[in-house]
């Protein structure tokens, strides 16, 4: 789990380099800086009280949201006793700290060029408070065994699978970017926006995430064992299928298999196995990761469509391979794997396939209202986009004081 922890925080500069090199050359530092304070807003909350709503036990049995009281601050699980071979609290409190700030980090990728910093933080403190602790709730606390503690209710009384997050982290910060995108309007030239500033950059940040995804799906086994076997394999047949088949559709219509479209295929893969690392057997990965690759791109031209601005596509790599992952569990599972499930190719019934899609439902909902709701108060209060003349200028001048690159004299 110290392994896993480590790996999976690689994602946070992973993720700040890849939408960085997605980014024009004047918004580069911009990005980077919105990846970076969300994560630390999500951090600092996580500390104080979200731990305990996303983890503690259950307020009323209910599994709606968790009871932080005795664990502000994570002051109770120091010195807390650790059964032999049992992962200390406070190591998994630290484990999952890094997905909760990843997951806001995910929804800036809407926002490229146009918004407000200052918003960005104060929407990166409610929309962590309001959806993800609750979601994550929802989804990633467990009964304890003798029956004290109460967990959430997608993951105990639905019964619905979601190993590493397809719900929670992805299908979740999907929405989320969705509606901020719809709520921050469309950049000044969109859809004719430019190409991204530094594309090897963000390759990098791609092979970085590809890195951390085996503590994230790995670690989310709690251990070493056959769980976290299964699903370090899976994630790295799913990522690679995932490049495949973004790039086979990318070919058919474009004609071109681009740099882009493989590190893209290669996330699209990687949040696709997610919600079912452990769920499914190598081949079952190998179909997840084409078939989230080939959903990928195939949703890229969706914001062009409905007019909407989604920026660095947080939306077709996140959303819908996160959805298509979720319910690929339904058919899928393989009751071989450390999960135990069939799903409908493996003898199963149709219950675990109507668990998942219920989940999604839900899950998909929650986050758009109250993500609205936050986007539209702060819309009216403090404003979200930046005045055009930043905008035009760029947001790493206008609102850090820097550039990315010194080009004072640089031949073309």
């Amino acid at each position: 789990m110290l392994t896993a922890t480590v790996a999976v925080t690689f994602m946070l500069p992973g993720l700040a380099l890849y939408y960085g090199g997605l980014s024009r050359t004047k918004n580069i530092l911009n990005t980077i800086m919105v990846v970076f304070g969300g994560f630390v807003v999500a951090a600092v909350l996580w500390v104080l009280y979200g731990y305990g709503l996303t983890l503690g036990n259950s307020v009323a049995g209910r599994g709606i949201i968790g009871n932080p009281i005795g664990l502000f601050g994570l002051q109770s699980l120091l010195g807390a006793e650790t059964p032999d071979g049992a992962v200390p609290a406070i190591l998994i409190a630290a484990f999952q700290l890094v997905f909760a700030g990843l997951t806001v980090g995910i929804v800036g990728g809407a926002v490229e060029g146009r918004m407000k910093f200052s918003s960005w933080l104060v929407f990166s403190g409610l929309w962590v408070t309001l959806v993800y602790f609750p979601v994550a709730h929802w989804v990633f606390a467990f009964d304890s065994a003798d029956g004290a503690q109460v967990g959430g209710w997608i993951a105990n009384r639905l019964g619905a699978m979601d190993f590493a997050g397809g719900t929670a982290v992805h299908l979740n910060a999907g929405i989320a970017a969705f509606v901020l995108a719809l709520f921050l309007g469309k950049r000044r030239d969109f859809p004719q926006v430019g190409r991204p500033g530094n594309l090897p950059i963000a390759i990098f940040g791609g092979g970085l995430l590809m890195v951390g995804w085996y503590g994230f799906n790995g670690g989310s086994s709690g251990g070493i064992n056959e769980s976290a076997g299964v699903a370090i394999a899976n994630t790295l047949v799913a990522a690679c299928c995932g490049l495949v088949g973004w790039m086979i559709v990318e070919r058919i219509r474009i004609g071109s298999a681009t740099s882009l479209g493989a590190i893209s295929g290669v996330l699209a893969g990687l949040v696709g196995i997610t919600p079912a690392a452990n769920s499914v057997s190598a081949v079952g990965a190998m179909i997840i990761g084409v078939v989230a690759g080939a959903i990928g791109f195939t949703m890229l031209g969706l914001k062009e469509k409905l007019g909407y601005d989604d920026a660095l596509d947080a939306v077709p790599i996140h959303m819908f391979p996160g959805i298509f992952g979720t319910l690929a569990i339904g058919f899928l599972a393989d009751p071989a794997s450390p999960a135990g499930a069939a799903g409908l190719f493996y003898g199963g019934t149709l219950a675990l396939l109507g668990k998942q899609a219920l989940a999604v439902i839900v899950v998909f909902v929650y986050s758009f209202a109250v993500t609205a709701l936050i986007a539209w108060v702060l819309k009216k209060t403090m404003g979200l986009r930046v005045p055009d003349s930043e905008e035009q200028s760029g947001l790493d001048t206008a609102l850090h004081a820097e550039t990315a690159y010194a080009l004072d004299g640089v031949r073309p």
